[in-house]
């Protein structure tokens, strides 16, 4: 959310579930200036993007901590400077007269314009870009969007456009559980903005009792619950390791929206794309703290990958 996502400067964001055309661009370049990131294994794709300890790109490292330049990687360029202070500077001198990157950053956003976008089909009767791409068309500008660490996550990054900084709660490191408080904790400080929390089944249920904190706050914040009925990051890596090998990835779920009910709050369940416009409205019409439970298929693990893509080379 640094960086308006509607921008014609923008062309997307690296992390998990990344547009592999992005990937690409970025692997291919001639320059890179990283302001601010680490070039963690996640931003880097593994450090496959940029291959340490000295890259094919030419690299300019800026970061306000002197320990973290030159750790992974050695820079052509090593700024140990406060990002906001170098970007100030930086947009302090004069343009160049020639831009000859333009068209290849025409081409870039319009690129993420279309990645962000158009969907790919994906299983199930409910799908998850559906809701995204429906509060990304809802939700006022200085709305704060909070999600947890699971596969369910990449919907909000693909398909939800931020639009100015100070709109994304979001972990560092997998930290599950993180969405709910985080949207509390948003609601409280800031309680005339909108709040809206992503979480899934999973994630939800390890700090879930922030719900009951909500209601007692009169903390008007939206939460969704993903219900896909399993752990999908980790069924993912043991269907693509070991097919068919299910281990202490299903679960058993409560009725989600019966539980913000028995909260006094409101709750309903959506299982059909129709649903959505509606329970949406509904909810956030509540004036309170609301819960919407989308059960969506399990199949749909990532915004790309379905369950029988990984099981059909084992067959």
């Amino acid at each position: 959310d640094h960086f308006d996502n509607r921008h014609p400067c923008y062309a997307g964001d690296l992390g998990i579930g990344a547009d592999p055309e992005l990937a690409t661009a970025v692997a291919e370049s001639d320059l890179l200036l990283a302001v601010g990131t680490r070039l963690d294994e996640i931003t880097t794709g593994g450090y496959r993007l940029v291959t340490p300890p000295v890259p094919r790109q030419r690299l300019i490292h800026v970061h306000p901590g002197a320990e973290e330049v030159g750790r992974t990687y050695r820079p052509e360029l090593a700024v140990v400077a406060d990002p906001a202070s170098f970007l100030g500077e930086l947009a302090a001198r004069p343009a160049p007269a020639a831009r000859p990157w333009a068209s290849r950053t025409r081409a870039l956003h319009a690129r993420y314009l279309h990645w962000s976008g158009t969907p790919d089909p994906g299983p199930g009767t409910l799908r998850l870009e559906t809701v995204v791409q429906h509060l990304d068309s809802l939700l006022p500008e200085d709305a704060i969007v909070t999600n947890g660490a699971g596969n369910y996550a990449g919907w909000v990054h693909r398909f939800f456009r931020f639009k100015r900084y100070g709109t994304q709660l979001a972990p560092r490191s997998g930290s599950m559980g993180y969405a709910l408080p985080a949207a509390v904790a948003a609601k409280v400080l800031h309680p005339a903005r909108e709040v809206v929390c992503f979480t899934g089944d999973g994630c939800f249920q390890m700090t879930m009792q922030e719900f009951g904190t909500a209601c007692q706050q009169d903390a008007a914040i939206l939460v969704l619950v993903v219900d896909n009925g399993i752990y999908a990051t980790i069924r993912m890596h043991q269907e693509r390791r070991y097919p068919g090998r299910v281990s202490g990835t299903t679960m058993r779920n409560p009725d989600f929206a019966a539980l913000a009910r028995a909260y006094g709050a409101y709750g309903a369940r959506i299982t059909h794309d129709g649903e959505v416009a509606d329970a949406l409205a509904e909810a956030r019409r509540s004036g309170g703290p609301a819960l919407l439970h989308l059960a969506v298929a399990p199949e749909a693990l990532t915004t790309r990958l379905a369950l029988d893509d990984l099981r059909a080379p084992a067959g």
